[in-house]
């Protein structure tokens, strides 16, 4: 039975991640065709840092990536605060509600959120509302349940104990909350801001319906890229990206198995 789990889940890696090896050989060859390699080259990295419009692109990207992370891990964090200090049924409903925007589709938060901002823009009279604001808090929205998925298990796994003693000795209340419980949650903050980030970065439906033709995001003009013969370049794009995506993804189980194993040995001194 162990041999037949092993091969299934060597099965799965390879079904994963065979195809983004593809790509990234596809980036170094010479060729055009990715069926054959021909010859190692730089030139698409090269050509890629020579497109001044990917490079806007990027940058638009990257501007709404980290502006949605940090806003949505502030207020993501203070609202599994608030949540935590619900109590039983209210706290499962107020759950349910905040894990259903995960839950549903892509293309349906897209359009709802473009038929908010349509009414909203028909309210305020305003004859093109879809732009950089717009964009940004259609991020803000699909990032917070990210966030605060990732703050409550650390809430919970918190001695409320130590609150109490930050207290006793002398603590104010807003001291006893940012010196002890933001300290004992910050992994899952953490992980929650590299998951919001890593989302926000990569994001394309919600962004289509969202977007105005001021500020385009590097996932939706791609979208125009492929509809036409995919230039090499593209290839070697992809390839960052998949690199930059891994590595923030390795950093947040680091940082998981850092405090786990930081828990433990916290409870086996106590015991």
């Amino acid at each position: 039975m162990k041999h037949f789990n092993r091969t299934v889940t060597i099965l799965v890696f390879i079904f994963l991640y065979i195809p983004m090896i593809l790509l990234a050989v596809a980036s170094f060859n010479t060729g055009l065709d990715i069926a054959t390699f021909k010859g190692f080259t730089l030139r698409q990295y090269a050509n890629l840092f020579k497109d001044s419009t990917l490079l806007t692109l990027l940058r638009n990207s990257l501007i709404i990536a980290v502006l949605s992370s940090v806003i949505a891990t502030v207020v993501g964090t203070m609202a599994a605060v608030g949540i935590h200090s619900m109590k039983g049924k209210l706290r499962s409903a107020v759950m349910t509600l905040t894990n259903i925007p995960m839950t549903n589709p892509d293309i349906v938060t897209g359009v709802a959120l473009a038929l908010l901002f349509a009414f909203t823009g028909t309210m305020l009279r305003i004859n093109s509302i879809l732009s950089f604001w717009t964009l940004l808090i259609a991020h803000i929205t699909f990032n917070l349940p990210y966030v605060i998925l990732n703050v409550m298990p650390k809430l919970q796994q918190m001695d409320k104990d130590l609150v109490e003693a930050a207290l006793d000795l002398g603590c104010t209340p807003t001291q006893a909350f940012t010196k002890v419980v933001i300290h004992e949650i910050m992994p899952g903050i953490i992980s929650g801001a590299l998951m919001a980030f890593t989302m926000s970065l990569d994001d394309f439906v919600i962004s289509y319906f969202v977007t105005g033709s001021s500020f385009i995001t590097l996932p939706v003009e791609i979208y125009n890229y492929v509809k036409k013969p995919i230039q090499p370049k593209i290839y070697a794009l992809f390839t960052l990206m998949f690199l930059a995506i891994l590595i923030l993804m390795s950093v947040m189980n680091l940082l998981q198995a850092k405090s786990d194993k930081n828990r433990v040995k916290t409870r086996r001194a106590r015991a």
